[in-house]
């Protein structure tokens, strides 16, 4: 499974604690950055994050930002995209059972390490259980403008 993964400066750290679980792991990475814990603006990580994953480059996202809400947000604006602020396991779990999310986003100085990773986990290791929860997500997809092709052509 291909995995985008981003951070802006407050969550630098906890993306490179979760970019060497998912290599462990044996996951495929992309690291779309930030690449240090200098201040940069989240929307554009998040943003180019969330556009290689409705591409279909990559299967899923992760993105860490100090709360996990600004990434959230900035990411939920692309097309296609389906980011979840999860902290918690349940909520990860649900998030892709009923919600596909295919991004998951974090927050550095909201969650400690250890419990990122049990939510890493659950999140890539839970799928969408499709029935009554399609119908809701296809709802969801109708609410979207036409994702613009790769090429910037239409």
């Amino acid at each position: 499974m291909a995995i985008a993964l981003g951070a802006d400066h407050g969550g630098f750290l906890l993306k490179e604690e979760i970019k060497s679980w998912l290599f462990r792991e044996g996951y495929e990475v992309k690291d779309f950055g930030t690449d240090s814990p200098d201040a940069c603006d989240y929307p554009d990580i998040a943003v180019e994050v969330a556009r290689a994953v409705a591409s279909g480059k990559y299967e899923k996202g992760i993105l860490v930002c100090g709360t996990g809400i600004g990434v959230c947000i900035a990411a939920n604006k692309v097309p296609g995209i389906r980011a979840a602020l999860c902290h918690d396991t349940f909520s990860a779990r649900a998030s892709r059972e009923h919600n596909d999310a295919n991004i998951l986003t974090l927050g550095e100085r909201v969650i400690g390490r250890g419990l990122a990773l049990e939510i890493v986990k659950v999140w890539l290791t839970s799928a969408f259980t499709g029935g009554r929860h399609k119908t809701r997500v296809d709802k969801i997809k109708a609410l979207e403008p036409a994702l613009p092709p790769p090429d910037g052509s239409g």
